[in-house]
Protein backbone atom coordinates (compact mmCIF):
# COMPACT_ATOMS: atom_id res chain seq x y z
CA UNK A 1 0.00 0.00 0.00
CA UNK A 2 1.44 3.35 -0.99
CA UNK A 3 1.08 6.45 1.07
CA UNK A 4 0.18 9.67 -0.66
CA UNK A 5 2.98 12.17 -0.49
CA UNK A 6 2.30 15.91 -0.50
CA UNK A 7 3.50 17.73 -3.57
CA UNK A 8 5.29 20.93 -2.72
CA UNK A 9 3.77 23.95 -4.40
CA UNK A 10 4.64 27.58 -4.66
CA UNK A 11 1.68 29.96 -4.84
CA UNK A 12 1.61 31.97 -8.04
CA UNK A 13 1.90 35.69 -7.68
CA UNK A 14 -1.26 37.54 -8.52
CA UNK A 15 -0.81 40.96 -9.95
CA UNK A 16 -3.97 42.18 -11.65
CA UNK A 17 -3.42 44.49 -14.56
CA UNK A 18 -5.46 47.66 -14.18
CA UNK A 19 -8.00 48.48 -16.87
CA UNK A 20 -6.46 51.03 -19.21
CA UNK A 21 -8.21 54.22 -20.28
CA UNK A 22 -8.60 52.76 -23.78
CA UNK A 23 -10.16 49.55 -22.41
CA UNK A 24 -12.53 51.54 -20.20
CA UNK A 25 -13.60 53.65 -23.18
CA UNK A 26 -14.19 50.50 -25.25
CA UNK A 27 -16.29 49.02 -22.43
CA UNK A 28 -18.34 52.21 -22.28
CA UNK A 29 -19.00 52.08 -26.05
CA UNK A 30 -19.99 48.40 -25.74
CA UNK A 31 -22.27 49.26 -22.80
CA UNK A 32 -24.03 51.91 -24.91
CA UNK A 33 -24.85 49.28 -27.50
CA UNK A 34 -25.99 46.88 -24.79
CA UNK A 35 -28.19 49.53 -23.18
CA UNK A 36 -29.97 49.98 -26.53
CA UNK A 37 -30.63 46.22 -26.66
CA UNK A 38 -31.89 46.33 -23.09
CA UNK A 39 -34.09 49.30 -24.06
CA UNK A 40 -32.85 51.45 -21.19
CA UNK A 41 -33.60 55.13 -20.78
CA UNK A 42 -30.72 57.55 -20.30
CA UNK A 43 -31.80 57.88 -16.67
CA UNK A 44 -31.56 54.11 -16.13
CA UNK A 45 -28.21 53.84 -17.93
CA UNK A 46 -26.79 56.74 -15.93
CA UNK A 47 -27.98 55.13 -12.70
CA UNK A 48 -26.29 51.82 -13.60
CA UNK A 49 -23.05 53.71 -14.17
CA UNK A 50 -23.56 55.99 -11.15
CA UNK A 51 -23.29 59.09 -13.33
CA UNK A 52 -25.35 62.26 -13.45
CA UNK A 53 -27.68 62.04 -16.46
CA UNK A 54 -26.09 65.14 -18.02
CA UNK A 55 -22.65 63.53 -17.80
CA UNK A 56 -23.95 60.28 -19.27
CA UNK A 57 -25.54 62.14 -22.19
CA UNK A 58 -22.34 64.10 -22.83
CA UNK A 59 -20.29 60.87 -22.79
CA UNK A 60 -22.87 59.15 -24.98
CA UNK A 61 -22.52 62.02 -27.51
CA UNK A 62 -18.81 61.20 -27.78
CA UNK A 63 -17.29 63.53 -25.19
CA UNK A 64 -16.10 60.78 -22.88
CA UNK A 65 -14.58 61.91 -19.62
CA UNK A 66 -12.35 60.08 -17.17
CA UNK A 67 -13.82 56.77 -16.02
CA UNK A 68 -12.84 56.24 -12.41
CA UNK A 69 -12.19 52.95 -10.62
CA UNK A 70 -15.84 52.52 -9.59
CA UNK A 71 -17.00 53.22 -13.14
CA UNK A 72 -14.58 50.65 -14.51
CA UNK A 73 -15.82 48.08 -12.00
CA UNK A 74 -19.43 48.83 -12.97
CA UNK A 75 -18.64 48.48 -16.67
CA UNK A 76 -16.76 45.24 -16.02
CA UNK A 77 -19.75 43.78 -14.18
CA UNK A 78 -22.14 44.88 -16.91
CA UNK A 79 -19.93 43.19 -19.52
CA UNK A 80 -19.82 40.07 -17.31
CA UNK A 81 -23.63 40.05 -17.11
CA UNK A 82 -23.84 40.35 -20.88
CA UNK A 83 -21.32 37.54 -21.37
CA UNK A 84 -23.18 35.23 -18.99
CA UNK A 85 -26.49 35.90 -20.74
CA UNK A 86 -24.91 35.15 -24.13
CA UNK A 87 -23.69 31.81 -22.75
CA UNK A 88 -27.01 30.92 -21.10
CA UNK A 89 -29.28 31.88 -24.00
CA UNK A 90 -28.73 30.68 -27.57
CA UNK A 91 -30.91 33.53 -28.81
CA UNK A 92 -29.45 36.91 -27.78
CA UNK A 93 -32.93 38.51 -27.75
CA UNK A 94 -33.98 36.17 -24.96
CA UNK A 95 -31.03 37.36 -22.91
CA UNK A 96 -31.88 40.99 -23.59
CA UNK A 97 -35.49 40.37 -22.53
CA UNK A 98 -34.41 38.46 -19.39
CA UNK A 99 -33.02 41.68 -17.89
CA UNK A 100 -36.53 43.13 -17.48
CA UNK A 101 -38.43 39.91 -16.70
CA UNK A 102 -39.60 39.18 -13.13
CA UNK A 103 -37.39 36.62 -11.43
CA UNK A 104 -38.23 34.57 -8.34
CA UNK A 105 -34.62 34.74 -7.21
CA UNK A 106 -34.97 38.51 -6.91
CA UNK A 107 -38.36 38.37 -5.10
CA UNK A 108 -40.17 38.66 -8.47
CA UNK A 109 -38.27 41.81 -9.33
CA UNK A 110 -36.29 41.95 -12.56
CA UNK A 111 -32.52 41.88 -12.73
CA UNK A 112 -32.72 45.47 -13.95
CA UNK A 113 -34.70 46.45 -10.84
CA UNK A 114 -31.94 44.93 -8.70
CA UNK A 115 -29.16 46.62 -10.68
CA UNK A 116 -30.92 49.98 -10.44
CA UNK A 117 -30.50 49.83 -6.66
CA UNK A 118 -27.54 52.11 -7.32
CA UNK A 119 -24.76 50.21 -5.58
CA UNK A 120 -21.90 48.39 -7.29
CA UNK A 121 -22.88 45.38 -5.19
CA UNK A 122 -26.29 45.33 -6.92
CA UNK A 123 -24.57 44.75 -10.26
CA UNK A 124 -22.30 42.18 -8.65
CA UNK A 125 -25.31 40.33 -7.21
CA UNK A 126 -26.85 39.86 -10.66
CA UNK A 127 -23.50 38.87 -12.15
CA UNK A 128 -22.83 36.28 -9.42
CA UNK A 129 -26.31 34.83 -9.90
CA UNK A 130 -25.79 34.49 -13.66
CA UNK A 131 -22.29 33.08 -13.24
CA UNK A 132 -23.71 30.43 -10.92
CA UNK A 133 -26.52 29.65 -13.35
CA UNK A 134 -24.19 29.17 -16.29
CA UNK A 135 -21.79 27.02 -14.29
CA UNK A 136 -18.04 27.17 -14.17
CA UNK A 137 -16.45 28.11 -17.48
Amino acid sequence: MSVLQPIPTVPAEFSPTPVTDEEAAAMFRAALSLFRHWDLSDDEAAQLLDLPVRTFRRWKAGHLGRIDRDGRARLSNIMGIHKALRIIFDNPNRGYAWIKAPNETFANRSALDVMLGGELTDLMRVRRYLDAERGAW
